[in-house]
């Protein structure tokens, strides 16, 4: 049977800007790469800037708009990452949405003990494996930033305890740009060679500029790096209202337009073709307090707004959610996360990160990171829709049973009950007194059941021990050289 007159699944759709908004906030930003321009701290950067037809006066840079759109036009508008075994697992491209990890913090919120303490190259290896084991958790970040190696190599540890613990796409940040060729080749190595890595890479890099407008120079050099062998990049800018951004949400979404297409330009000059994000981070700086926090309905609204101006050139997109300014897994920690993974699932973001954090960013917890997932989990069923066919709609199935019927013997009920209501690991749905007999249990303590279940039962398929020891060699050089 044709049937043109139906449609079998819409999707639920979030929109913020109207189509006049983004132009504004295009061409403002366009505006702002000229007549403003950039601070570049790096020496070959700027020549190849000027060479390109960028206006170049000391270290500031004004670049023109024809230079973004010719940069525009060779930036793919997607890419794929694979998983460690070279197994297609994100397509990173108009409206699909996954999620990953937290990073980048100091402290750790212990898996077993829940204390807080500084962040271990241990705890990363930890919280990898636990995102390992979370179905909803599509790709990795180190879960925080390493205080027992030194910082300048820290990201060699970090890349190895994540490689090692999970075989789930990994987004790593370099700490320089002799580091992030380090991690390069210790990726090729898992990847069984450079070209194989470019090929099929299973993992994109985050540099970040500081803002407002400043290019430094290791975040050039890690930006070049990733461009020559064409690894995915995401750049990450992170602009504060009112401290590194204005005071208003529409200024701080073109001040990151500006700086993420800055990023861009500056990857497409140096590898033609290379796949980069136009993304950044809306950060909430609390006036009364002077303190950053990532709870804030605001952050939500912001980062979808910025989405829909990357969407807008047809560049994938980055989002930030999962997240809670909590000292705990409370229901404060459940309220922001949950908020901030549904409204960005609805505006089709594509790499949602910081699954995980506590204590304005300050704290990885792969507790949170339990709790988000289920809340993923959530958000997807919910963003599935509804399909709307012959099946569904079920009229023999409704006339079949007739008046005063019940459907729970028919075979329609038994095709669909599986699938139709989504069904959850850690919220409580059964009767008080069974809930009572269990030990009253509140969700902090059966997210700390599956965590401890995870811990000592998830196991991650082991690399080659020819590779480990590659890896090895590649972090103990590199890490005296980079501390030298």
């Amino acid at each position: 049977m044709i049937n043109s007159g139906s449609i079998q699944a819409g999707q639920p759709f979030l929109k913020i800007l109207t189509q006049d908004q983004i132009y504004e906030i295009r061409r403002a930003a366009f505006d702002l790469m000229y007549s403003t321009g950039f601070k570049v701290l790096h020496a070959g950067a700027r020549k190849m800037l000027k060479k390109a037809g960028a206006v170049v006066k000391g270290e500031r840079v004004r670049v023109p708009e024809f230079i973004v759109k010719q940069c525009l036009a060779t930036a793919p508008n997607g890419f794929t990452l694979y998983d460690r075994n070279g197994n297609r697992a994100l397509e990173v491209e108009g409206r699909k949405s996954y999620y990953g990890t937290s990073t980048g913090s100091p402290r750790t919120k212990d898996a077993r003990t829940g204390e807080i303490h500084p962040t271990t190259v241990e705890d990363i290896g930890i919280g990898a494996r636990v995102a390992d084991a979370c179905e909803h958790i599509d790709w990795v970040m180190p879960m925080g930033s390493s205080q027992d190696v030194p910082s300048i190599a820290a990201d060699l540890y970090e890349f190895e305890a994540v490689v090692t613990n999970t075989i789930k796409p990994i987004v790593f940040i370099g700490y320089s740009g002799r580091g992030t060729e380090l991690v390069l080749e210790m990726a090729a190595e898992v990847a069984g060679g450079m070209d194989n890595l470019r090929q099929k890479p299973f993992l994109a890099l985050y540099p970040e500029p500081i803002s407002p407008l400043v290019q430094p120079e290791e975040t050039i050099d890690r930006i070049f790096a990733a461009a020559d062998h064409f690894i995915p990049q995401v750049p990450g800018p992170a602009v504060q209202m009112g401290a590194t951004g204005p005071m208003t949400m529409a200024g701080v979404i073109t001040l990151i337009t500006a700086e993420s297409l800055m990023c861009l330009v500056l990857a497409q000059l140096r590898q033609p073709g290379c796949p980069v994000c136009l993304s950044g981070n809306v950060q909430i700086l609390n006036m009364s307090s002077g303190v950053f926090g990532v709870g804030y309905p605001e952050m939500s609204l912001g980062i979808c707004a910025q989405a829909e101006v990357a969407q807008s050139f047809d560049l994938p997109t980055w989002g930030y959610a999962g997240c809670s300014d909590s000292k705990s897994v409370d229901a404060q920690a459940g309220l922001e996360s949950g908020f901030s993974i549904i409204t960005q699932a609805l505006s089709g973001l594509n790499l949602i990160h910081d699954v995980g954090y506590l204590d304005q960013a300050m704290v990885c917890s792969p507790a949170q990171l339990v709790l988000g997932n289920e809340a993923i989990g959530m958000a997807r069923k919910f963003m599935e829709g509804i399909r709307v066919d012959q099946e569904t709609i079920a009229r023999q199935v409704i006339d079949d049973i007739g008046p005063g019927g019940h459907f729970l013997a028919h075979g329609h009920t038994l095709a669909h009950c599986r699938n139709a209501v989504w069904n959850s690991r850690l919220l409580t749905r059964e009767p008080y007194e069974k809930w009572q007999a269990k030990g009253e249990k509140d969700m902090a303590q059966r997210i700390q059941e599956r965590l401890a279940q995870i811990l000592d039962s998830h196991k991650v398929p082991p690399l080659d021990d020819r590779i480990l020891a590659k890896i090895r060699e590649i972090r103990e050089a590199g890490a005296k050289e980079l501390t030298a």
